[in-house]
């Protein structure tokens, strides 16, 4: 195994330092399952809140007179 990283490395003349700064950088991309779920959560607070807001009645008559309106301008 040793052998076949040297040859690699040999052959497309990588330097260790390179070598080393791809393995950290490889094992240190993408989230972890913590993450994950902390970003699930906080996309579903973000969606109850937006779901809260938008079906309020004020909203919803904004919406509602907003769309009669563009209606009534295209025709």
């Amino acid at each position: 195994m040793e052998h076949r990283l040297l040859e690699w490395m040999y052959r497309f003349r990588v330097s260790t330092s390179k070598l080393a700064t791809l393995a950290r950088t490889r094992s240190e991309a993408g989230m972890s399952t913590a993450e994950y779920a902390v970003g699930t959560i906080a996309a579903c607070a973000f969606a109850g809140l937006l779901f809260k807001i938008v079906s309020s009645p004020d909203v919803r008559k904004m919406l509602s007179d907003l769309i009669s309106r563009a209606l009534k301008l295209a025709g």
